[in-house]
């Protein structure tokens, strides 16, 4: 069932546990269908190509502090990845990334390039809004085979009212219940990182990806920052959109991922 209703927040647990967190939205609407112009994947893979030639993902700063967060969670880091160190592991490994539905193609290129985890969802499909909050244990998470799994109890995931989790594991795993679908019109785009120059990065990959939005599908995209004392989103609030980014195209103040690694969509 689709619900026009779209908001988005961290619950105060969050913000509490976790006073690094820089936070991200875009809201893009008249996103469907195949993009009219070209999407910059091949700069911004470059971009994560460079940065891979000069050692592998495990050492930048930006997948280091999620693996810091992921152990504070109880998660082994190693086991469960962020989305962005996936992807970027898997460019390394395979030398490409999956080309799955336009929109979770730049997703991923941005993704990779900013070597930050990104989220795409289907606004019509999130329930009425998207909490990040630790699970209850009595959700339900929809597995890209079709198969319904339980967060544990504490897990952190991306939770609706109707008692869904639309991601795993915070930044490790989306859900099919949102999935973008190729009658996706419009989305929900969040990113988070935990690193030193998060600050000034997310602002950065917000403006790379609404710019890219906007030149591929002419769509009209909204973004804002969250913060412990500002932690909500919906479409209705005042426009805080970030500016185009200054100069190289998905090139981050720390250095040179969408939650959408494979075909998640």
């Amino acid at each position: 069932m689709r619900d026009t209703t779209v908001h988005f927040r961290h619950s105060p647990e969050i913000w509490t546990a976790h006073p690094g967190l820089v936070a991200g939205v875009l809201y893009a609407e008249g996103v469907g269908g195949a993009p009219r112009a070209a999407l910059p994947l091949d700069e911004l893979h470059a971009v994560a190509r460079e940065r891979l030639a000069g050692g592998t993902e495990a050492g930048f700063p930006e997948i280091q502090a999620w693996r810091r967060t992921f152990a504070r969670t109880g998660l082994a880091p190693t086991r469960y990845r962020c989305a962005a160190e996936s992807l970027l592991r898997r460019l390394r490994t395979e030398g490409r990334l999956p080309e799955v539905h336009p929109l979770v193609n730049l997703g991923n290129a941005v993704s990779a390039a900013y070597a930050i985890p990104v989220g795409i969802f289907d606004a019509t499909r999130i329930g009425g809004g998207l909490e990040v909050r630790p699970a209850r244990g009595d959700e339900r998470y929809l597995t890209f085979g079709g198969a319904e799994e339980r967060p544990d109890p504490g897990e952190v995931i991306f939770a609706d009212p109707r008692g869904r989790a639309h991601a795993r594991r915070w930044t490790n795993r989306q859900s099919g219940w949102s999935a973008v679908r190729e009658d996706t019109e419009t989305v929900l785009v969040v990113v988070e990182a935990m690193h030193d120059s998060a600050d000034r990065d997310v602002p950065r990959l917000l403006a790379t990806l609404a710019d890219a939005l906007a030149t591929g599908w002419s769509a009209t995209c909204r973004t804002r920052l969250l913060t412990a004392t500002s932690p909500g989103f919906d479409p209705q609030m005042p426009d805080e959109s970030v500016g185009t980014p200054a100069g190289r195209v998905g090139a981050p103040a720390s250095g040179v991922s969408v939650r959408q690694d494979s075909p998640t969509v």
